[in-house]
């Protein structure tokens, strides 16, 4: 797709850009209140003027949109979680053209200051080598101050200079897990340093996957206050990966009339849009009767396992039409294959409640009608399949 009318069908939500040279490498990676807006200001056609020195000189901008042949991004709940994602893709891509910023004193950094008993994260000018961890740099820093009292809320780490022998506010409103006066919880303070680290690395798919598991633990032990905890903490970060644009979206749906000439279908979205080459229609040949968790199984079995064994690339998100149970019989077939880092999406039809595999999910609006396409574009293609399952045989008869 030619790049300007690419980017007149990018988003007016906060998110991160990347943007790619010919051969598909990232060269530049940037944050947007508004992605279109951020993103159009590139190609307005007015260049940006040289220095004086330096009549008839491109600036550096110049140089990139030059160089630019395609976009990609990610669409993010807040412009603080943009600013975030901005800096752990740098951390781990290194586009060149943000090389610059690594030693520019202007920017602010996260410090993590693991060379503390217990660890504190705060905002530093420059990385100097006394044991902590840096991230960053960050291009916003009244952003970063913002997102700073969000990750505290999620991840209670004390912000004291001193540990006192008393407990503090944050304490007691259960933005700090108190390691300085109960010393039941230094090992959760432990676990909680290296949660926040993975967050912060840009690895949130792996610390879900990491809380999911204690809170199931923790709901078998009856310890349901941590379960309780954990679960809140699970919905916090679930909704800011999900709210990202996802690049490929699988939408699933079951067509049958008390179990005869039952049918499932598969459609795909890229990018937000309906990708009719890659449809896929399923005659149920497992299952008999009525039975949709079978038939959802089947299903994805059959179209995972292909996927598996072709090598063929696999989708960021799976939709189901349907509830708790539906997510519940797709998510055992995925950990089956070995597949369980798709993320799995169910929604209820009437009450159009969304689930995941942590429970009942929010999620913004603008991504709430991308999921309620997918999903009545899957029963559509599902309802006409079955219709013409059913008038062949009605002829034949």
């Amino acid at each position: 797709m030619d790049i300007k009318k690419k980017i007149k069908t990018l988003p007016s939500s906060p998110g991160v850009y990347l943007m790619k040279d010919k051969s598909g490498e990232i060269i530049y990676i940037g944050k947007a209140a508004s992605l279109r807006k951020r993103v159009s200001s590139y190609f307005d056609g007015k260049r940006r003027q040289a220095p004086k020195k330096a009549p008839g000189a491109f600036c550096k901008t110049d140089v990139l949109v030059s160089s630019i042949a395609d976009i990609d991004y990610f669409t993010t709940p807040s412009e603080e979680e943009a600013l975030l994602l901005e800096a752990a893709l740098i951390r781990e891509k290194k586009p060149r053209y943000n090389v610059l910023l690594k030693d520019d004193k202007r920017y602010p950094l996260l410090k993590l200051t693991l060379n503390e008993e217990f660890p504190r994260l705060i905002i530093a000018r420059r990385a100097k080598d006394d044991g902590a961890i840096y991230f960053g740099p960050y291009t916003n820093a009244k952003l970063l101050r913002k997102a700073l009292g969000i990750m505290r809320k999620m991840f209670p780490l004390r912000t004291c200079k001193v540990i006192h022998k008393s407990a503090c506010l944050n304490y007691h409103i259960k933005q700090c897990a108190g390691p300085c006066v109960d010393k039941k919880c230094r090992g959760l303070y432990k676990q909680v340093t290296g949660d926040l680290i993975l967050f912060l690395s840009g690895k949130k798919k792996k610390l879900i996957s990491k809380l999911t598991q204690r809170m199931n633990a923790a709901s078998k032990s009856c310890d349901f206050e941590a379960a309780a905890r954990l679960r809140d903490q699970l919905k916090a970060l679930t909704s800011a990966v999900k709210e990202r644009k996802q690049a490929r979206i699988e939408a699933f749906d079951i067509s049958n009339i008390s179990g005869k000439e039952a049918v499932g279908s598969m459609v795909s979205f890229y990018n937000g849009k309906p990708d009719k080459s890659n449809y896929r229609k399923y005659r149920i040949k497992t299952v008999s009767g009525v039975d949709d968790y079978g038939m959802i199984k089947e299903v994805i079995t059959r179209r995972y396992k292909k996927l598996v064994s072709e090598n063929l690339p696999l989708p960021d998100l799976i939709v189901i039409d349907g509830g708790i149970g539906h997510v519940s019989a797709a998510a055992a077939v995925l950990d089956a294959l070995g597949l369980n880092r798709i993320n799995i999406l169910g929604i209820a039809k009437k009450e159009e409640r969304i689930f995941s595999r942590a429970g009942e999910e929010r999620i913004g609006e603008e991504f709430r009608r991308l999921i309620q396409h997918a999903r009545d574009e899957a029963h559509r293609f599902a309802q006409s399949y079955h219709h013409v399952l059913r008038r062949k045989k009605v002829i034949g008869e």
